[in-house]
């Protein structure tokens, strides 16, 4: 029975369940993006959000706690000086997990899973939202136009007056 088991072991030993983890937090990391398994994913995401809170505080210290689970130097580097600077203000929830379907071969649940502060469309469609917009109604356009020859003879007669005048 495995009550209160709250870890999914992927059907893999230990050491094959971290060297899976690792390698799949480097691509994460890496790519910013991957493609997986819906339980690869949901387990990826328990593991590399604490890697990315403790990057946050660049020491020597916290820089040792995160090799010590990724083991690849360029990916380290990567994480403190690319993203931790990113989510340096985001108080958690750095990945987001989208559901693709099923795989054709076996029919297991897929999922994409990114950092969310590095998707270029969600990104640009928020800064476009942020813009405010001009408010347009159908009657006003009426209106302008009804206006408009109205204008134009005010200022057609006061061009007629200042040719009187000289």
């Amino acid at each position: 029975m495995r009550h209160g088991d709250k870890i999914n072991n992927l059907g893999r030993k230990t050491a094959h369940r971290h060297a899976l983890l690792s390698n799949l937090a480097c691509s994460l990391i890496e790519h910013k993006r991957i493609n997986t398994t819906l339980a690869k994913a949901k387990a990826l995401r328990i593991y590399v959000e604490p890697l990315i809170t403790r990057s946050k505080t660049d020491s020597t210290a916290s820089r040792r706690m995160v090799f010590k689970y990724l083991q690849n130097k360029e990916v380290v580097s990567a994480l403190f000086r690319d993203i931790a600077v990113k989510v340096a203000d985001r108080p958690g929830g750095y990945t987001r997990i989208i559901k693709l379907g099923k795989r054709l071969g076996d029919n297991s649940e897929q999922a994409m899973i990114e950092l969310v502060d590095f998707n270029e469309l969600l990104l640009g469609a928020s800064k476009e939202k942020s813009a405010p917009k001009a408010k347009t109604t159908r009657r006003s356009s009426a209106k302008k136009k009804a206006a408009a020859p109205k204008a134009d003879a005010k200022t057609q007669s006061t061009d007629k007056t200042e040719e009187k005048g000289e």
